[in-house]
């Protein structure tokens, strides 16, 4: 009954922050505290956009702030022009 209420928690904060969850793949990866805690720290409407951004301030467990891709840090795999 607590994970219910917790689930719900979150898809309402979701939704109050203007995310989309059933669209939004990004929350797939990241713990369901982090992006609680993300989410509450938003304003009404923030969007997708501050929600990532939250996570990456945060250094949320999973969020892309902690993804080790060789081709994403620092410019690593980037093709040379």
């Amino acid at each position: 009954m607590a994970d219910e209420r917790h689930f719900e928690r979150l898809l309402a904060e979701f939704r109050r922050v203007g995310i989309d969850p059933n669209t939004f793949s990004a929350m797939l990866a990241v713990n369901s505290d982090d992006a609680l805690r993300a989410l509450e720290s938003l304003p009404d409407g923030a969007g997708p956009a501050a929600f990532l951004a939250e996570l990456r301030r945060q250094g949320a467990h999973g969020s892309p702030a902690r993804e080790t891709h060789p081709l994403r840090r620092s410019g690593e795999g980037r093709a040379s022009a």
